[in-house]
């Protein structure tokens, strides 16, 4: 396994980007391997590490095509489902719940 370089935090060179960095940039890693890590320090806990790619081999962001929006539409809107009224909740259902507000809290639906 290669070392890759730390840098502390802010302390990056240019050319290097995270993850998020990249992706406002409208491009992803591609493949390419880990160039470097920065390193935040926390008082109680360990320091937050995020990895740096080059932002020369990065490629860009591949764009969503008809079918990857029709299935990212149909996944949203089974997440708005409600599985025991099997009505559209109309926002998506709390996974601590796993209803709808009306079904999970009848009695207070029924007060107001």
């Amino acid at each position: 396994m290669v070392a890759v370089p730390v840098y502390r935090w802010r302390l990056a060179p240019d050319g290097l980007a995270t993850r998020r960095q990249l992706r406002a940039l409208g491009l992803r890693p591609g493949g390419q391997d880990v160039a470097a890590q920065i390193e935040r320090p926390r008082r109680r806990r360990g320091p937050l590490v995020a990895y740096l790619y080059s932002i020369e081999q990065a490629k860009p962001v591949r764009p969503m095509t008809p079918a990857k929006w029709a299935a990212l539409a149909k996944a949203n809107a089974t997440r708005r489902l409600c599985p025991e009224c099997r009505r559209d909740a109309g926002y998506v259902i709390p996974a601590s719940l796993g209803m709808c507000a009306t079904c999970a809290f009848p009695d207070e639906q029924r007060a107001a």
